[in-house]
């Protein structure tokens, strides 16, 4: 079933999240040790994230150093086929554009599609460590507005070769949203533009990046209304669980915490003390966000659920 039909059948504001594939040399029970606590809270879909190769350069036996292209998780396809079969809901990969040729993109889609899986997040994706910006593949994509268009035209019954006649797949696409403007755009209305487009090539629903301030996610949808955006857009949590997240998440997603969450965070000694200050915080946003009645709440869980857990336990 599509994101877009849940959204639109639900009564209140839905649950769902966001998982990591497990390293490699880990099992599938890894993924399900994640997924157990939170299936009370009845989600209608849960996303599984995708993590292109990283390279590394080994030295050879005459002295020259080969590039080596390693994947540190595995591919979604075969996650979500497995999280399907074993809770009987909708599992939404990601796609990204780096890393891959329109073809492989093409090869992608039409597994999903066998598989039964109705649902795509599309995604330009990060640049490697090696890159100091994003470089796309050589056949691939540069911007996430082209691989939406691909997925587009495969709906539509059109192929990258022409000459085979396929069924039109029947993907319901989503797109990654950004309160506080993504960290290349120019400005707000830039970004915004890009959005758009992001819409107007057949994005159905938006999934914001994470936010710590209410206020700007609702400045957000609105700018998006007047912007003539009218898709559902999903605001997405990320409950703060260590030291280290103090200072990573701002750096690395580009978000601010707003003065209140950051005087509390500055008093935390310990991971448990910055764990406690995330849960409380997460509740309150929640709390918020639901009795405004947004469409869904999508938490970002990095595969650790008990954080979430405790905020759902007080609201779904």
């Amino acid at each position: 079933m599509k994101v877009t039909d849940y959204l639109k059948d639900a009564k209140q504001t839905l649950f769902s999240f966001e998982i990591l594939p497990p390293l490699k040399g880990k099992s599938i029970q890894s993924i399900y040790n994640g997924i157990d606590p939170l299936m009370e809270f009845k989600p209608k879909f849960v996303n599984v994230t995708y993590h292109r190769e990283e390279y590394i350069y080994k030295e050879q036996e005459n002295g020259l150093l080969e590039k080596v292209s390693i994947r540190k998780r595995p591919g979604t396809v075969g996650i979500c086929a497995a999280i399907m079969a074993k809770y009987k809901i909708d599992a939404v990969p990601h796609l990204i554009c780096g890393g891959f040729s329109k073809e492989e993109t093409e090869n992608a889609l039409i597994d999903l599609q066998f598989l039964g899986i109705d649902n795509v997040l599309a995604l330009r994706g990060d640049s490697i460590k090696t890159e100091s910006s994003f470089r796309p593949h050589t056949k691939g994509h540069q911007y996430a507005s082209e691989l939406i268009d691909q997925i587009d035209d495969m709906n539509h019954g059109k192929y990258c070769v022409d000459d085979i006649k396929m069924e039109p797949t029947d993907f319901c696409i989503g797109a990654a949203g950004y309160p506080e403007k993504h960290f290349e755009a120019m400005n707000l209305k830039t970004d915004l533009i890009h959005l758009k487009q992001k819409v107007d090539a057949g994005a159905a629903y938006i999934v914001t990046q994470m936010f710590f301030d209410n206020k700007k996610y609702f400045d957000f949808v609105k700018s998006c209304r007047d912007f003539g955006i009218n898709v559902p857009i999903i605001p997405g949590l990320k409950p703060i669980k260590t030291l280290n997240h103090i200072s990573f998440l701002p750096k690395f997603f580009h978000i601010d915490y707003p003065e209140e969450l950051s005087t509390e965070l500055l008093k935390c000694k310990t991971n448990k003390d910055v764990e406690t200050v995330g849960i409380e915080w997460g509740i309150q946003q929640s709390k918020e966000l639901f009795s405004q009645n947004v469409p869904c709440i999508h938490y970002y869980t990095m595969s650790n659920s008990d954080a979430v857990k405790a905020i759902a336990s007080n609201l779904f």
